[in-house]
């Protein structure tokens, strides 16, 4: 588990593609790694890696092909700058929100406007994440712990501050970049808690309804 707060930005130091899955090798600078040891979990731009070597200035990682398919990772190349933060231990300060590293999706930067001192994003995600992400709620982009500022439809707005801007790699997103999301937790296995016993049905057979919904208490059934 991760907090969501960037301790450093890294660098992508080699990526050698293996039998359809990928090693990566992150330079991690001024991060440190006194305390990092083989098998620990390190997220990359949100993305939960172990360490499988540790070679002084930063690690290795294999990074399966279910990872690829389903995050930015693969639009990374030689240099590219990271997010990095290591795993939670019991006595760390939870500054943003619990996360968990599993990416949910990739969205996609639509706009980027000066506000005062700060800076608006506007992101499309994934259609099928929408119901997951709520005004005000959390959201995980890259690694990084946000506040969702409003809704509309499957697009959202951010506000990041100075500190964020200067301490990570949004600084460098522009409309059309890609960027890893994962959605609060809690939302996402709230979902399944509703579904009680259909969540072991095919999802073929049914999802969250109004039904549903009414049935568990949430909403007055409709006649």
């Amino acid at each position: 588990m991760f907090t969501g707060i960037i301790q450093a930005v890294g660098k992508v130091a080699a990526m050698v593609p293996e039998g359809g899955d990928l090693r990566l090798r992150i330079a991690t600078g001024s991060l440190d790694l006194k305390d990092v040891v083989l098998g620990d979990s390190i997220a990359v731009n949100g993305v939960c890696l172990t360490a499988v070597q540790l070679p002084g200035d930063g690690f290795w990682a294999d990074v399966s092909l279910e990872t690829v398919s389903r995050t930015a990772l693969q639009r990374l190349q030689s240099g590219s700058r990271v997010n990095l933060e290591k795993a939670l231990t019991p006595t760390t300060r939870l500054g943003g929100h619990l996360v968990s590293g599993h990416v949910d999706g990739v969205g996609t930067i639509v706009s980027r406007n000066k506000e005062s001192r700060s800076e608006r994003f506007t992101i499309a995600a994934p259609s099928g994440l929408a119901r997951y992400i709520a005004e005000k709620g959390s959201i995980c982009i890259d690694g990084v712990s946000l506040t969702v500022n409003r809704v509309d439809g499957a697009s959202f707005e951010i506000n990041i501050v100075p500190h964020t801007i200067r301490n990570t790699i949004i600084d460098e997103y522009r409309p059309g970049r890609e960027i890893n999301l994962e959605v609060d937790v809690i939302a996402r296995y709230l979902e399944r808690l509703l579904l009680g016993e259909r969540a072991a049905h095919p999802k073929s057979e049914g999802g969250i309804t109004r039904e549903l919904l009414a049935e568990a208490g949430f909403i007055t059934a409709m006649n």
